[in-house]
């Protein structure tokens, strides 16, 4: 078994009477694992899925019959005002109205509906309309608007999905990139929620009567209907055009219903708190319809995990008690921070809540241990810690669903899904088949054929292994990306995927993100962002402080490390922030290495020359 298996399987051990878990009220671990002669594995749930929608539109109107007064999502008014939204009842009846609109401007299935503005209440209702009228619609990230000074990835999302319709919430803040497509398309119609000049207001879409026709169009939809576009985060070029079904959506709510080992508690009414952005699967897909399954409230949080926007997060906090809180790594961390200072916080966070989730990265040991002391201060309980791994293309795969100490842990498959592990040099490569994998690219042809095996199987370009080979039932680990991993000039492998986080543990908190250069170098060496959150505590000099304490933190990190795919020799602290137009980071604040390694050469290169180039510290 590998070192690092072994040290987390150590980490299991029973110590000194630890406080026990809240109960995860959720089935055991239960799989079938087959491996042939050439050591591909393919693994599956022995669970069977459980029920699922028939569509999202279907979900709504079921919804909105059982509890027509409950209230559905919820936002601030702007200065943090009151909560507002709309309830179950009133979110039925607006999105009917969207849909006769969009029916009544002629737009199909083959059509679809951008959005380029952050989630609010009147982007979900917009989206439900799609859904109710079977129309795609197709939500692209707002730095591709208010952030990008080229608008290349507007344009060429754009000319992916040729949408008839295209929505911003508010029009003076989207007036450039409303020009940069009208400019593409004269005919494009725009919609704001504040109906400003050359806009069609949102509020007479919402408020057109619907006919018979909607409800024509609503029993049209099945599990094969096109219900979005999602794209990617660009990271091999220019983000692809992935098209999710209702059958997708219904596949990951009936895999997660097939691991509910108790039906849900009478009379509760589920809140969820949610920052993450709807152009992507983990909010816009996951929470948003796993919210509508459960009837619960969506309050939708305009804070981020970034400084100076996380204290929105920690206002909602105090009014909002979700009974599962599911968040990036990094916003677990400045969470931890902000309830070790504040036990209001603390007592608030933790007074409904049940599990915790976390994705699109580890979650650090050091950011998991203290939580649970936060978790045992309040409650007495540890709470558990879950995670779902996946993809645009692929929806949720994998999910840790039972009790655990560990982290770094991807899961097992949900039902209905089936794994293959393909051997990849020392790695073991992810492929996926089942109900929530898309069918291909839109309009993509050749990216789609190169994206599936000779088995049907969607090949995501990342690594796990078996936590123990031995006991499969354990789980399976992340292990970087295929594509990331490189060579030193010895022939020794660098694991990125797991190098990464843990050197980004190993420096907090005062460094932001990383990535990791060598290849065919006789090192592996760092480019490091400094925490904007640290700086101004460091004093006169901030950035050699700053670089001093860094190389403190990896010396320590480089003398447990093990060997020298472990150790970083040389690192840079970044001035310049990451970039979203140069594919650098996305809005979620995920680091795209590949990236930011092309786009930084100059850095790379100072890295390894002799003597090192201006910036670069010695470990």
């Amino acid at each position: 078994m590998p070192a690092d298996d072994q040290a987390l399987l150590a980490n299991e051990a029973p110590r000194a009477a630890p406080p026990p878990f809240k109960p995860l009220p959720q089935k055991a671990p239960d799989i079938s694992v087959e491996r042939t002669a050439e050591g591909v594995y393919y693994v599956r749930s022995n669970h069977p899925q459980g029920e699922g929608p028939r569509s999202i539109a279907h979900l709504l109107a079921e919804r909105a019959a059982e509890h027509p007064d409950r209230p559905c999502i919820l936002q601030r008014e702007p200065g943090h005002g009151p909560w507002r939204g709309v309830t179950y009842g009133e979110a039925k009846r607006a999105a009917d109205g969207v849909a006769q609109w969009l029916l009544d401007q002629g737009l199909t299935g083959a059509d679809s509906v951008m959005v380029l503005s952050a989630n609010s209440v009147n982007h979900g209702l917009m989206m439900l309309g799609c859904y109710t009228a079977g129309v795609p619609i197709a939500p692209i990230s707002p730095a591709y608007s208010l952030l990008s000074t080229d608008h290349a990835k507007l344009k060429h999302c754009f000319g992916v999905v040729r949408p008839k319709v295209v929505y911003a919430e508010a029009a003076g803040m989207f007036e450039r990139a409303f020009a940069t497509l009208r400019a593409l398309d004269p005919d494009v119609r725009f919609v704001s929620a504040d109906g400003a000049a050359g806009t069609i207001p949102l509020s007479e879409l919402t408020a057109t009567a619907p006919t018979a026709a909607v409800e024509a169009a609503r029993e049209a939809i099945g599990h094969s209907t096109v219900a979005k576009y999602l794209f990617t985060s660009g990271s091999t070029g220019m983000p692809k055009g992935v098209p999710q079904t209702h059958g997708m959506f219904a596949g990951v709510i009936a895999g997660s219903e097939g691991l509910r080992a108790e039906p849900p508690e009478p009379g509760v009414v589920p809140q969820s708190l949610e920052w993450m952005p709807w152009s992507h699967i983990s909010a816009g897909n996951i929470s948003f319809n796993g919210c509508l399954w459960s009837g619960g409230t969506l309050y939708l949080d305009e804070g981020k995990p970034i400084p100076g926007q996380f204290e929105t997060t920690i206002k909602n906090l105090y009014e909002v008690s979700p009974m599962v809180f599911g968040s990036a790594p990094v916003a677990f961390g400045m969470l931890v921070e902000a309830m070790e200072r504040d036990p209001e916080l603390r007592r608030s966070f933790f007074r409904n809540l049940r599990y915790c989730g976390y994705g699109g990265a580890t979650l650090s040991t050091d950011v998991s241990e203290r939580l649970q002391a936060l978790a045992i201060a309040e409650t007495g309980y540890r709470i558990p810690l879950t995670t779902m791994y996946g993809a645009t293309e692929t929806q949720g795969i994998t999910v840790v669903h039972w009790i655990t100490d560990l982290v770094g842990l991807i899961g097992l498959p949900l039902p209905g899904i089936t794994l293959k592990l393909v051997p990849n040099g020392s790695k073991l490569e992810v492929r996926v088949k089942g109900p929530t994998v898309t069918s291909g690219y839109h309009n993509d042809p050749e990216k789609t054929a190169a994206a599936f095996d000779e088995e049907g199987f969607y090949k995501l370009g990342d690594a796990c292994r078996f936590l123990d080979p031995e006991k499969p039932e354990l789980g399976l680990v992340f292990d970087g990306r295929v594509t990331e991993d490189f060579k030193l000039d010895s022939g020794t492998w660098v694991s990125v995927g797991t190098l990464r986080p843990d050197l980004v543990a190993a420096c907090t908190p005062y460094a932001f993100d990383m990535v990791i250069a060598g290849q065919d170098k006789p090192f592996a060496g760092a480019l490091i962002w400094p925490s904007p959150a640290a700086l101004p505590t460091l004093g006169a000099d901030p950035m050699a402080r700053l670089a001093e304490l860094l190389r403190e933190r990896i010396a320590e990190f480089n003398r447990t490390a093990g060997g020298s795919s472990r150790r970083i020799a040389r690192f840079i602290v970044m001035t310049e922030p990451p970039s979203i137009d140069a594919g650098e980071i996305t809005d979620k604040g995920y680091v795209n290495q590949r990236a930011t390694l092309e786009r930084r050469q100059a850095l790379v290169e100072a890295l390894y020359a002799e003597p090192p180039g201006p910036g670069v510290v010695v470990v």
